[in-house]
């Protein structure tokens, strides 16, 4: 055995310990807790929420760089990427149709997590080293919990220095550009085609994010809303071309939940259903990221003195990111039939499903989305790690992240799914820790906040912008 096969094993086994029954009950339990302690308050006001994100409490006077519509655009072009297309095939490929409930029920119970965190992180925004406020899971845990909390703050930033390399993004546009463009041509040349497209990924990536946040936010609020419809009108497209199978397979997701008839993994918990369950919330959390951290570092940026307003924006992620998209996916595998007839994985298999319903065009409209949910994700994520560096390392030396992040583009390209997989599902359990830890400490002081933000709604105490 090789070095390359000795560290996919090995990074098989990380991942198995890591997302282990603690990471389960922490991730699951706690938003369950945190839902149950808050008596479902936030859900009664997204219509609020909406009009929050549409700018119409908005005060330029306020703290922070960026509006709450570009905080959520800038999460979300992190999270709506490769996780809503490859991560969903990669769930059915393995679990079948009720991984998919399972991802819904992580999104619901992400909702909550994301309403605790992102208003944690406007509630304890702290400082870095050249004075500019942040906010993110390591300042809330620092300013909320006090500095003998420093270590646990350490902890989730060094995991998120690996966490926020762009591996999974990276490594499956490769393969789409690759099986969808260079094959059909005759240019696929394995590991130096993929190198190639690395280094062009590597070149476009660095003119944005050397740019900062501001110029990252300012992209993705451009790209976001543009990509999600795009996707949208093609699956719409392709459950319209099958609507007579759409029924059952709808009903699928939820029998199969508990039957686990499809799944193809390791038992989890002495049952086949659990391995499941563990699976749905696996690729739920690499979907839509709640409790992983990487959002709130996004939020943590808004211009807002009004820390439940930025909650309320961040919740409003998972439902859009996991129950929208993930779900659009989900069904234009399964109506078209793939995930039993095609051996393709990831990427592969959500191509074989546009391929299958709207020849010859269809491969070329799925490659524009994923050029664009991936490189959108790019730009998210290296601000993400530059915050984390700027934690550990001093605010002066943030910019040389940007320098391994980008190296890190040609690794993901040129590593296989497997183990870039692995590897991100290990680092993602780590940063969970602190992030959840956290926000369930500090739940008590949301809450209170919470009461006396939604009264004042009540009485009508805010103007509009």
């Amino acid at each position: 055995m090789n070095f390359l096969d000795q560290f996919e094993v090995f990074s098989e086994q990380m991942a198995s310990y890591a997302w282990g029954l603690p990471l389960l009950i922490l991730l699951i339990g706690g938003g369950l807790y945190l839902i149950i302690r808050i008596q479902f308050l936030p859900f009664r006001y997204l219509p609020h929420a909406i009009n929050v994100l549409r700018g119409k409490y908005d005060n330029e006077k306020d703290e922070g760089e960026i509006s709450h519509f570009q905080a959520l655009t800038t999460a979300l072009s992190a999270t709506i990427g490769m996780g809503n297309i490859a991560g969903v095939a990669v769930a059915i490929t393995i679990g079948g149709p009720g991984a998919v409930f399972w991802m819904w029920v992580s999104a619901v119970i992400g909702m909550s997590t994301k309403f605790f965190t992102a208003t944690l992180a406007i509630l304890y925004r702290g400082k870095d080293s050249e004075g500019k406020i942040q906010g993110g899971p390591m300042y809330y845990i620092l300013e909320g919990l006090g500095k003998k909390w420093k270590p646990l703050a350490a902890f989730f930033s060094i995991a998120g220095l690996i966490g926020c390399f762009p591996l999974f993004n990276v490594n499956q546009l490769t393969q789409a550009i690759d099986n969808i463009v260079l094959t059909p041509m005759g240019m696929s040349f394995g590991f130096e085609s993929n190198l190639v497209i690395g280094i062009v990924l590597a070149a476009i990536t660095a003119f944005v994010v050397l740019g900062g946040i501001s110029r990252i936010s300012k992209t993705a609020e451009k790209m976001v809303p543009g990509m999600v419809l795009l996707y949208f009108v093609l699956v719409l497209i392709i459950l319209g071309l099958n609507y007579e199978v759409v029924p059952h397979y709808f009903k699928l997701i939820f029998t199969d939940a508990f039957s686990a008839e499809f799944y193809k993994g390791d038992a989890f918990l002495g049952g086949i259903v659990g391995g499941l369950i563990l699976l749905g919330i696996r690729r739920g959390a690499f979907s839509n990221e709640a409790g992983i951290g990487t959002a709130p570092l996004a939020h943590g940026a808004a211009k807002t003195n009004e820390p439940i307003r930025e909650g309320l924006v961040a919740m409003l992620g998972p439902a859009i990111d996991t129950l929208v998209v993930c779900s659009l996916t989900a069904l234009a595998i399964l109506v078209t039939g793939v995930w039993q007839t095609s051996n393709a994985d990831g990427v592969g298999l959500t191509a074989a499903a546009f391929e299958n319903s709207i020849p010859t065009y269809g491969k070329y409209l799925l490659m524009l989305c994923i050029l664009v949910f991936s490189v959108s994700s790019l730009f998210s994520y290296s601000y993400y790690g530059t915050k984390c560096m700027s934690f550990l390392f001093g605010a002066q030396n943030k910019h040389y992240y940007n320098y391994f992040y980008i190296f890190s583009i040609l690794v993901g390209a040129t590593t296989n799914l497997s183990t870039v997989i692995n590897i991100i599902d290990t680092v993602f359990a780590l940063m969970a820790i602190p992030t959840m830890t956290g926000a369930i400490l500090l739940a008590p002081r949301v809450i209170k906040e919470a009461k006396i933000y939604f009264q004042k709604v009540k009485e009508n105490k805010f103007t509009s912008s």
